[in-house]
């Protein structure tokens, strides 16, 4: 083993220096100009967004569960209503389901992760209306399949985008995949603001503009209310932040990628790793391996300086909140398998080689 390093499983303040003087005068700039909601920052955010994404809109609001549910309450779901989503994701994938009245349907989930087709076309009952494909650690869904089903079964498709901004399907960002799409702007996202922002992204015109009132309290304008509506709105602030990263975002992303093919070159014959295919471009919000000693692996890599997670260790049909959707231990054996055996390694651009391969190194020690 080489000298012990310590190396955190995020670090912000890394990014934070490494673009500070452009933060620093957009921060100035924004304040002087005394307009901090909405505004011409915002609209310059969304329209370079919307062209880096490949759509005609792009609408930022308060976060990315607002993005999901706003586009639920624009589609008039509700009770009675069912939407398919994974049962591996963060719960914000499902709570917008309930949140607007709907009841989340759940299915298991593939080798990468992502939501199982075969089990989605199971799944659509009379009153399904919509599927929301999870792009979870980075890596779009099979989305040709899923279109194909919501075609068929005339659904809608709210891909849930939130870590997978700039990855590739098919040539195709994700954003641009389905009907319409929720992002996160987290700060621990690929493009990530400073507190809470969130995106939403489609090509739907009447949608677009449905969503236009709904994110702002539902207004025609300053005195008319056209529809109820919400405070969901992207900080002016927030999005001068954003609109400077989204200019590094494609180098980031192609570090992460670089960072995550030396991960799986070194770990391959220890661990399971990520398989990149031909059609798809991972960004690599996460790097999971898999392994039946997850625990003790963990535990090796903490004692010796590296921290990691796991993403995300309980299903969301074995919370506490779903309890009363009837689903029990057992139902989706791929995502409880998953939960068990797979752990996030660090990883963001601006680790050095040198970390990455001490990283490798320590795994590599354990086994």
């Amino acid at each position: 083993m080489v000298e012990k390093m310590v190396i955190p499983f995020v670090d912000l303040a890394r990014q934070f220096r490494s673009i500070e003087p452009e933060l620093t005068k957009a921060f100035v700039d924004v304040g002087r100009s005394g307009g901090y909601i909405m505004g011409a920052r915002l609209e310059s955010f969304e329209r370079k967004v919307a062209e880096f994404i490949g759509v005609r809109h792009a609408l930022g609001v308060a976060d990315g569960s607002d993005a999901l549910f706003l586009v639920l309450k624009a589609l008039d779901i509700g009770p009675g209503d069912e939407v398919i989503t994974a049962t591996n994701s963060f719960i914000a994938s499902a709570w917008v389901i309930a949140a607007v009245g709907a009841t989340p349907v759940l299915v298991d989930v593939a080798d990468d992760f992502n939501i199982d087709p075969q089990l989605v076309e199971a799944a659509v009952t009379s009153r399904t209306k919509a599927i929301i494909p999870v792009h979870l650690t980075g890596r779009a869904a099979p989305m040709d399949e899923i279109n194909a089903i919501a075609l068929k079964h005339d659904l809608f498709v709210l891909e849930d985008a939130a870590q997978a901004i700039g990855a590739r399907y098919r040539g195709k960002r994700t954003g641009a995949l389905g009907h319409a799409a929720g992002f996160s702007l987290h700060p621990l996202k690929n493009l990530g603001v400073y507190g809470d922002g969130g995106l939403i992204t489609t090509d739907d015109d009447a949608l677009a503009a449905k969503l236009l009132k709904l994110r702002n309290h539902g207004l025609r304008n300053r005195d008319e209310c056209e529809i109820w509506g919400f405070n969901s709105r992207l900080d002016t602030m927030q999005a001068a932040f954003a609109e400077i990263k989204l200019g590094y975002l494609d180098n980031w992303n192609a570090r992460c990628l670089s960072i995550a093919q030396t991960y799986a070159a070194g770990l391959a014959d220890y661990v399971q790793v990520p398989v990149d295919r031909a059609w798809e471009e991972c960004v690599y919000h996460n790097f999971v391996i898999r392994t039946e000693r997850r625990d003790a692996l963990m535990a090796h890599l903490l004692q010796n300086g590296v921290d990691t997670r796991v993403h995300y260790p309980i299903p969301i049909h074995l919370q506490d909140a779903a309890k009363q959707l009837g689903y029990k231990l057992g139902d989706f054996p791929n995502a409880e398998r998953y939960a068990k055996t797979m752990v996030s390694l660090p990883i963001y651009p601006e680790l050095s080689d040198t970390e990455v391969n001490y990283v490798i190194e320590v795994v590599k020690s354990f086994f």
